[in-house]
């Protein structure tokens, strides 16, 4: 099969081209079709500040779904963890391909890991729910907000600004980084953010029936779509935007779907935690990941969950 370029709209960043590349390379070989990299700018890329006060993952999504509504692209690559849980008029989430690593990894100047980071030392995050972690673990650490990008941020600590910072194993490892990687965090007791580490593509709705539509559909991993999906709907009934220190896994096992789903002070002085499995078929559809995902979030308000929230509630 071959005809004009598909054209792939993505982030410009070394992570989001690497990761776009891979999808790129899969739609090339499973289509025979030529895909060409559409480099959007995004308000999150060139804004300074604190992440949370920008407005959130919107920051990064927004630019590009606008570019594919404008046509400027056919379609196009997130981070899944970058999308907002609304729905978007006129676009339609069309596949979740195989997902990598969900755990947060730490990056140090030379300390083993975090527990060998000395009293007083300087990690960096974007993250409220990674500092909240860091804090709950180590009290006297000092965590501060840090923007860039993977390398920059690599860069802060090789320069000495910064004795650690926390950063996604699936980032480091997609663009050939996680020689770096001093330690990595079990998702059981340090669950990451909805999504991490899986990639959303997206198309628009009035093209779902074109041919496009077949070919996005078949680089979707089920298995990756199901445990994502199942995370942000938990994270959508929690009603929590981006500056809320919420960690959320799930796994796949057999006919079933195990989730942790854990909610932090700020200062990570306190946290709420819940766990559950339901049978896989039961969440395959989007009624049934609502009905959960409100069994999760009526339990950890059961438990005071909105006490912990900034302002006194997560909705």
């Amino acid at each position: 099969m071959t005809g004009a370029p598909l054209r792939l709209g993505t982030r410009g960043s070394a992570l989001a081209m690497t990761q776009s590349g891979t999808v790129a390379e899969l739609l090339r070989s499973a289509s025979g079709r030529p895909v060409e990299l559409v480099s959007v700018t995004t308000h999150g890329d060139t804004a300074t500040g604190p992440l949370a006060s920008l407005g959130g993952t919107g920051v990064f999504a927004t630019a590009l779904r606008e570019s594919l509504l404008a046509g400027e692209c056919d379609f196009i690559v997130h981070s899944l963890k970058d999308l907002p849980n609304a729905a978007y008029p006129g676009i339609t989430l069309i596949a979740v391909p195989e997902r990598e690593s969900a755990r947060d990894a730490l990056c140090t100047q030379d300390a083993a890991g975090l527990a060998a980071l000395p009293a007083g030392a300087r990690v960096g995050t974007g993250s409220p729910r990674r500092a909240a972690q860091v804090l709950s673990r180590r009290p006297d650490l000092v965590v501060t907000d840090i923007r860039g990008n993977v390398d920059t941020r690599l860069r802060k600590v090789a320069d000495g600004d910064y004795d650690a910072i926390v950063l996604a194993e699936a980032g480091l490892r997609r663009i050939g980084r996680d020689g770096e990687i001093r330690e990595t965090f079990d998702l059981g007791q340090w669950p990451s953010s909805a999504g991490q580490g899986a990639l959303a593509i997206e198309m628009r709705t009035d093209q779902l029936a074109a041919e496009l539509g077949t070919l996005l559909r078949a680089l979707n991993d089920p298995h990756a779509e199901l445990t994502a999906l199942v995370e942000r709907a938990v994270l959508a009934e929690l009603e929590a935007g981006c500056a809320a220190p919420v960690g959320i896994s799930a796994r796949e096992g057999g006919d079933a779907v195990a989730l942790l789903a854990q909610v932090y002070r700020h200062d990570g002085g306190h946290s709420i935690r819940v766990e559950d499995v339901v049978p896989a078929s039961l969440v395959a559809e989007p009624a049934g990941r609502a009905a959960f995902a409100a069994r999760i979030v009526a339990e950890l308000r059961a438990r005071g969950v909105d006490e912990l929230a900034e302002g006194g509630t997560f909705s």
